[in-house]
């Protein structure tokens, strides 16, 4: 995970809070859910899957607590969890080569 990963998700973490709390005392049904699941999905992919993930998704669907930045909140825990594993990266290359080398 590069630098680049982990400000990518915060950006896209306050992006959904911020649109969640301008959006919520609009009540459109559905849509919050829909950001809810595009945030799960760019930011595991961001900065990996991680447990604390499932509970912010499902924390979401509970009233008005789609108001709070539990994004935010989820994606600096995952960060600062990742940093003590020393998954973190200050190059430019991942921490983490995805690619699997073959082995004659």
């Amino acid at each position: 995970m590069t630098r680049a990963d982990v400000r990518l998700a915060y950006a896209v973490a306050i992006a959904i809070d911020v649109a969640q709390f301008v959006l919520g005392p609009f009540g459109w049904a559905g849509f919050d859910e829909i950001l809810d699941a595009v945030a799960m999905v760019i930011i595991s992919r961001l900065v990996g899957f991680h447990p604390l993930l499932l509970p912010t998704f499902l924390l979401e669907f509970v009233p008005f607590t789609d108001m709070l930045p539990t994004w935010t909140g989820c994606v600096a825990l995952v960060v600062r969890a990742r940093r003590q594993q020393g998954l973190v990266s200050d190059d430019a290359a991942p921490a983490i080569d995805v690619k699997a080398e073959k082995v004659e």
